[in-house]
Parts: C-alpha cells; sequence; structure tokens
C-alpha cells in the first residue's frame, strides 16, 4: 500500500514538474515573421497557384505502388508457414513479375526521365 501510494505521489510531483519546466521553456516572444502564415523566414514570392509537372504526380504514384507492393509482401516469411507454402511463393512470384512488367513498361515508355 505504501508502495503504490509512494509510486501515485512521485508521478504526481514529476508531472507537476515537467509542466512547469515546459510553461518556463516555452515562452517566446512572437515577431511578425513568425505570426506571419507561412512560417518559413521570408516573404512569399509569386502566386501559389502555379501549375507544375505531371511527373511529380507520376513518380508519387509509383512511389505508392511500390510501397504498396512491400506492404503485401511483408507478411511473406509467415505466410510459408501454412500447409501449402508453394501456393503462397507462387501468388508472390506472380505479384512481382506483375510489377516488374509493370515498372519495365513505364521505363521504357519514358515515364520515368526528367528531361524531355
Amino acid at each position: 500500500m505504501n508502495m503504490i501510494l509512494f509510486m501515485m505521489i512521485l508521478s504526481l510531483a514529476l508531472s507537476i514538474t515537467l509542466t512547469m519546466l515546459n510553461f518556463w521553456l516555452a515562452q517566446m516572444t512572437p515577431d511578425s515573421e513568425k505570426l506571419s502564415p507561412y512560417e518559413c523566414g521570408f516573404d512569399p514570392l509569386g502566386s501559389a497557384r502555379l501549375p507544375f509537372s505531371i511527373r511529380f504526380f507520376l513518380v508519387a504514384i509509383l512511389f505508392l505502388l511500390f510501397d504498396l507492393e512491400i506492404a503485401l509482401l511483408l507478411p511473406l516469411p509467415w505466410a510459408t508457414q501454412l500447409q501449402t507454402p508453394t501456393t503462397t511463393l507462387t501468388w508472390t512470384s506472380a505479384l512481382i513479375l506483375l510489377l516488374t512488367l509493370g515498372l519495365a513498361y513505364e521505363w521504357t515508355q519514358g515515364g520515368l526521365e526528367w528531361a524531355e
């Protein structure tokens, strides 16, 4: 009982101390640049509505596609311990082959080239 009471008092004292330390360290004097909506230290130049290349979207989509592949292949070491590991390895090989063919197609079509 005494140990539980001691731990509760210690955790309460520690949390109060950390809260006071946080308020003491977080004192700030905001200036006009810090209060600006950009918070980057310099004034914004130009319009934010400028169009940019569609290749950025293409690279982002390709990244998501291959990131999803990794997420689908993560349970593979545990899936090989099932009753039919050959089925698991067949589906895995088919997935990797399909994504490799898609990457090769994208590469041959020039979708990964930055310069036109």
